[in-house]
């Protein structure tokens, strides 16, 4: 059964969350994430959602690079929608001249529909792929705005992001790593109660991504609102624990996978 909470919420004013400090999205060259021969296609397929009445939201490689300022290249582009607009949203794809990419690939179709045109991926989604949850209204409302070629577009709210990836911790791919750089850049200003609310009965899943943030982060994760670790059953991180320059980051992977990589302004 899906775990559906209830959303309190008129205009996505959340209690406790505050603005980032710092908003990556205009730092991002987003041509260098999505090349002009691909977005072609992406514009006229957000066009044709547009025409056709369909609210979304961006997720994915692009929401999570607005929020992390770390620059990852997208296979495709992830657009979240009410399950009520699915039959809307698929035609108005067709009409942009995608095909349904079942034919080549078969997936599920019961959480995503997948549009292909030219080489180009896109993916609508209106429920988890485990089924636990479906999009609702308060995935739509509430996220960054970004502008990608002078075409807006609302990103998931990072709450829901988070959440979309919380459970995605499998053998050929696993999320936790998005995850810990979305609460490096933006666990502070989270609306932490909001994100319970979320998780619900799966609070100890997201007690397992904190408590490896605080290892590896003690001192950002101090920043956090104290109230949270109790909550999840967690021991704060003490006030004299550092990291040094990065030695835990890298005890999980030598590699540059942490922190924003754009260029500051």
């Amino acid at each position: 059964m899906l775990w559906l909470t209830e959303v309190k919420q008129k205009e996505r004013t959340r209690m406790g969350a505050k603005q980032p400090s710092i908003r990556y999205a205009d730092r991002i060259n987003w041509s260098e994430l999505i090349p002009d021969d691909e977005w072609r296609y992406d514009r006229l397929a957000v066009e044709a959602l547009e025409a056709h009445g369909v609210r979304f939201a961006l997720g994915g490689g692009l929401a999570f690079s607005a929020y992390t300022g770390r620059l990852r290249n997208t296979k495709d582009v992830d657009l979240f929608l009410l399950e009520s607009d699915r039959t809307a949203a698929i035609a108005a794809l067709t009409d942009a001249g995608f095909h349904d990419y079942y034919d080549e690939l078969p997936y599920d179709r019961e959480w995503i529909y997948r549009g292909k045109r030219d080489g180009v991926i896109l993916d609508l989604i209106w429920k988890m792929a485990n089924y636990r949850s479906e999009v609702d209204e308060g995935w739509l409302e509430g996220g960054e705005e970004i502008v990608i070629r002078s075409t807006k577009l609302r990103c998931l709210p990072v709450e829901e992001l988070i959440w979309s990836k919380l459970y995605v911790l499998q053998r050929e791919r696993c999320d936790w790593t998005d995850m810990l750089n979305l609460l490096d850049a933006c666990g502070p200003s989270l609306d932490w109660q909001h994100l319970l609310d979320r998780v619900g009965p799966d609070a100890r899943l997201l007690a397992g991504l904190l408590n490896v943030f605080g290892w590896m982060c003690p001192a950002r994760a101090r920043e956090l609102p104290s109230w949270v670790w109790g909550r999840l059953g967690l021991i704060e991180p003490e006030a004299g624990t550092t990291e040094q320059n990065g030695e835990r980051v890298a005890l999980l992977d030598s590699r540059d996978w942490f922190g924003p990589n754009v260029r500051a302004a």
